[in-house]
């Protein structure tokens, strides 16, 4: 049998395909936000942390 057959039976599954992609998505969007608001001096320091010892 298929993987697919068992899934099929499983009630309420889609929601875990749901909720997986909408965690997904709302990482992304504050990762991107996060990234356009930080300043570059904070990122030119935290680019030198390997080098720092």
């Amino acid at each position: 049998m298929k993987f697919i057959y068992y899934i099929e039976k499983i009630g309420g599954v889609d929601i875990f395909g749901i909720i997986s992609l909408l965690m997904f998505f709302v990482f992304f969007v504050v990762m991107t936000i996060w990234v356009f608001k930080t300043k570059k001096k904070t990122f030119m320091e935290i680019s030198r942390i390997p080098l720092d010892n």
